[in-house]
């Protein structure tokens, strides 16, 4: 469950993989290409056996898996950011637009229609809505669950804990058009991805509030307008039933069950070759060798945004240097951890040089400079010059009488590759004189009680579906006050974040990508992460299920999804 949805914004390394540890070289090496052997395909490739629904048999069960128990189902919340809070939402919440495989988004007609830019200057959006669309309580969507997701994200209101304010932060006012069918959204200034707002709409009737946005999705969906509604959710067992809402107005979908089941990385590997689950993530060597000779089973592969990083707290302990930061970064074999993540797979896993663009999208330029260079020896200059004294062969440096030692933690959810890699660093670090303990927590606090609270100094994790570049202010603006938004290691400067507010309120793309990578240098000269590797799109499915897979930078449609007959 990998790949389904655009709102997600940091997914945990959840499949089964072993894979042994690359060796550490000892000199100044730039990567030389050789885990980029197989090319990536071309980005926005989709593999989902895309079908009619009028073909395929009305009925059926799709059992899929996720990697934790969801807690908050509000996405827009910061502790809702997830990728199986997504997943889960998708079904029973208004997606206002549909991507295609290329990532172009098109009004969803059963919500919208019609939606475009109706005045320049105030930029303007006026959103034609589906009379019949409406709440599970009943009420129609309209202006005021739109101005409740504008005021909730977008007005600087601290009560509100949110995951991402980008692009509401620069609406002015949001309006009744000429009745009650019509929205107008008016922004100070240019925004150029504006379809991404509003998209999942959430219902004023429970977002209104900081006390219902930060707590009435807690453990519960409570107001619905999807084609399916939620049937259970089940503490116990860890699983959530949606089924086909009879109220829903559109399309009815072809299956009677969806069955989301919390199951860790190889647990859910092997329910998948039990026939327990329809569809696991294949992105690693050994998950892919098992999944490949399966019974009744292909394995889809595609391409769309998704990377891999080593996020850095900036906010505490020697992390707060940016020359230790930098020496992290320097002492990092990336090209070694790449081709571990690459080794037995049959596509390309290739090393990424900027943290804006994939590296077969357009705009995509590698601006890591040295920063992106393994070298010991520069890292050991760094860390003398932060003040880090070496203390013998194998033990951390000390300052003032304190190793620098740092805390590596990683969810219980992590695969096995996830691990390799985590160790594999811990190797590299400890050869400059950096120590470095792995902490292994339960994946459901992972984000409340790690990410979301600065409680680390060394996490990897991914960043997954950011296809509209302005998604990325999350991840690297100033944090306000308690809110932290998505950059969890607290790292930015007013340069930064100048470059990246220019960058999405500037329409002409050419300009906007310069901007952007603009933007990219100064994340690198930062020294906000150790960005690895672009992670490959791979999903073993059940042969005979239509609709569903990789959808590249698309959407997967749940009331499409179905048995061929």
């Amino acid at each position: 469950m990998d790949q389904l949805r655009r709102t997600r914004k940091w997914a945990a390394l959840g499949a089964a993989a072993t894979l042994l540890l690359a060796g550490c070289t000892a000199s100044p090496a730039r990567h030389d290409g050789s885990a980029r052997a197989r090319p990536a395909p071309s980005y926005g490739t989709e593999d989902i056996d895309r079908r009619s629904p009028d073909t395929l048999r009305r009925g059926g069960t799709l059992t899929l898996a996720t990697s934790q128990w969801v807690t908050q189902y509000n996405v827009n919340q910061a502790a809702g950011s997830l990728s199986e809070a997504s997943e889960i939402d998708s079904l029973v919440e208004p997606e206002l637009f549909n991507r295609d495989a290329k990532g172009v988004p098109h009004p969803n007609p059963a919500y919208l229609q019609s939606a475009s830019v109706t005045t320049a200057s105030p930029q303007t959006v006026t959103y034609r809505l589906n009379p019949r669309a409406h709440w599970s309580d009943g009420k129609p969507l309209s202006v005021a669950d739109f101005e409740a997701q504008w005021q909730a994200l977008g007005r600087g209101d601290d009560r509100y804990l949110v995951a991402d304010p980008s692009g509401y932060d620069q609406i002015s006012q949001v309006r009744q058009g000429r009745d009650a069918s019509e929205v107008q959204v008016v922004f100070r200034s240019p925004y150029a991805d504006w379809q991404r707002l509003f998209d999942p709409l959430f219902p004023a009737s429970a977002t209104s509030t900081p006390d219902q946005f930060n707590n009435a999705w807690l453990g519960r969906i409570p107001v619905t307008a999807g084609p399916f509604t939620i049937a259970s959710m089940d503490p116990t067992t860890q699983s959530v039933t949606a089924v086909p809402d009879p109220a829903w107005w559109g399309t009815r979908a072809r299956l009677d069950k969806v069955v989301f089941r919390t199951l860790l990385p190889a647990a859910a590997l092997q329910a998948y070759l039990n026939g327990e689950l329809d569809a696991v993530n294949a992105a690693t060597a050994e998950a892919y060798q098992q999944l490949k000779p399966a019974h009744d089973s292909t394995v889809r592969t595609g391409s769309a945004w998704d990377e891999v990083h080593v996020s850095l707290n900036g906010a505490g302990g020697p992390l707060q240097d940016v020359d230790v930061r930098h020496a992290v970064q320097r002492a990092v074999d990336r090209e070694a951890l790449a081709k571990v993540a690459a080794e037995g797979l049959p596509i390309g896993v290739p090393l990424l040089g900027n943290h804006i663009f994939m590296t077969n999208q357009p705009g995509y330029a590698d601006n890591s400079g040295e920063l992106g260079i393994f070298d010991p020896k520069a890292a050991e200059r760094l860390l003398d010059r932060a003040g880090w004294k070496p203390a013998g062969s194998g033990k951390p440096r000390v300052k003032a009488g304190r190793p620098l030692k740092l805390r590596f933690v990683i969810a219980e959810s992590t695969n096995r590759l996830g691990l390799d890699l985590a160790q594999l660093l811990q190797q590299m670090l400890a050869q400059v004189g950096i120590g470095v303990e792995i902490q292994k927590v339960p994946a459901s606090d992972y984000s409340p009680k790690y990410l979301d609270v600065g409680n680390f100094d060394l996490a990897i994790f991914r960043f997954t579906d950011m296809a509209y570049p302005s998604q990325l202010q999350a991840v690297y603006r100033l944090p306000h006050g308690a809110q932290s938004y998505l950059n969890y290691g607290r790292i930015s400067d007013a340069t930064l974040d100048g470059l990246l507010g220019e960058a999405s309120a500037t329409l002409d793309r050419g300009r906007a990508a310069q901007l952007y990578n603009e933007a990219d240098a100064e994340i690198w000269k930062l020294g906000h992460d150790v960005e690895l590797y672009q992670r490959p799109q791979m999903m073993a499915v059940r042969k005979g299920l239509a609709n569903f897979g990789v959808p590249g930078l698309g959407d997967i449609d749940f009331a499409a999804v179905g048995w061929e007959k």
